[in-house]
């Protein structure tokens, strides 16, 4: 096998709190332990096309412990396997049913990392992101991932980095409409990110004692949330806090989309539920009702000590699992170890889900939370 000299860091997907201080890991491990040349790969995969690399430091990534986001940037739109073709005037190509067309880029791609003498890639991500540094390795590239998301929702691993982060924020958020709630006598929704994923929410809602937690793996009966509402009202309780993830599912096993974003990889943006199920709980109790959607603020901010912990671990992991040649390979948290696992059995699984009948439901369930089912 060639000698590992030179390494990129690559950032894809939605940020998350975690993502700077796995580039300070990976870069710091690379440099104080192995002598490497670190670079980073700016804007995701869209930096990756356009060859758009700089060189990090131990001064670079000195002091990112504690900021939020990535100082390589990120973008969640750019699917270099499957890319939308753009005119002479940077218009998109549509075929004769006015759909976009797309090409295969890759390889371009592959070409500025070979000119560049990067020996191997480093790519943190999540299930779409992990999806091409798998595509990648087909190809040749020596790829190791890193489970990012706050949804964590990713096979294979127990928690991603960011969750934690996100959760507490999550919690924090239900913490504060408490307060309002019971100042009001309202009911207080609050809808929580995680994609199809109930995970933040059932988290989040356990932490912030909600009456309610309504997630996609378990299809809620608005009526049966209302009653719940109803007859805590009648023993005298004057206020309830629901928990919503904004995949969650009615009976009828829809979602709710807040839009379309037809260039992107992951074109699908729910959003809306949580104002949704604030009006027909309203005209379902009598009780006056709020929704609040917490949004990107789950997002942003300084990594929990939890989440710096772990991608510290996660970096380390990364390096050590690079230069003993496992590529192809992600980094993976099962019970209290850091492993690794094929990404080739990482992707075409089906996302991490919460189990309907698992500890977490039990233990809400048996302390009278009320998931409408």
């Amino acid at each position: 096998m060639k000698e590992i000299k030179k390494i990129a860091i690559l950032t894809a997907g939605g940020d998350c709190p975690g993502l700077n201080p796995v580039i300070r890991a990976v870069t710091k491990t690379a440099i104080t332990k192995y002598g490497l040349e670190v670079y980073g790969v700016r804007h995701g995969y869209f930096g990756l096309y356009h060859g758009d690399f700089i060189k990090l430091g131990l001064e670079d990534v000195e002091e990112i412990i504690t900021r939020g986001g990535t100082i390589l940037y990120s973008s969640n739109k750019d699917n270099l396997f499957q890319y939308p073709v753009k005119d002479e005037n940077g218009e998109f190509v549509r075929d004769e049913n006015g759909k976009l067309t797309y090409e295969d880029v890759s390889d371009v791609a592959v070409k500025h990392l070979d000119d560049a003498g990067i020996d191997a890639l480093f790519i943190l991500g999540g299930d779409g992101s992990l999806t091409s540094a798998r595509d990648f390795s087909r190809k040749g590239v020596k790829v190791i991932g890193i489970p990012k998301t706050i949804d964590n929702d990713l096979a294979h691993t127990d928690y991603t980095f960011g969750f934690d982060t996100a959760i507490s924020v999550a919690t924090d958020g239900l913490d504060r409409v408490r307060t309002t709630g019971m100042s009001h006598h309202r009911i207080m929704v609050v809808e929580i990110m995680g994609r199809s994923a109930g995970w933040m929410t059932l988290h989040a809602g356990i932490a912030g004692a909600a009456d309610a937690i309504l997630i996609p793996e378990i299809p809620y009966d608005i009526e049966k949330v209302a009653a719940k509402i109803k007859a805590d009202k009648a023993n005298g309780k004057e206020f309830s806090i629901v928990a919503v993830s904004e995949g969650a599912k009615s009976l009828d096993g829809k979602q709710v989309v807040l839009k379309v974003i037809e260039d992107s990889a992951d074109s699908i943006r729910l959003g809306g539920v949580g104002a949704l199920v604030a009006d027909q709980l309203e005209k379902l109790t009598g009780s006056e009702a709020r929704a609040t959607t917490l949004g990107h603020i789950q997002r942003g901010g300084t990594p929990s000590a939890h989440d710096r912990v772990l991608s510290s671990r996660y970096g380390y992991a990364a390096v050590e699992l690079c230069m003993r040649g496992g590529f192809g390979r992600m980094v993976s948290l099962q019970g209290d170890k850091i492993i690794d696992v094929s990404l080739e059995d990482v992707i075409g699984q089906k996302t991490k889900n919460v189990d309907p009948n698992g500890e977490l439901v039990s233990v809400a369930k048996a302390m009278g939370v009320c998931f409408g089912d």
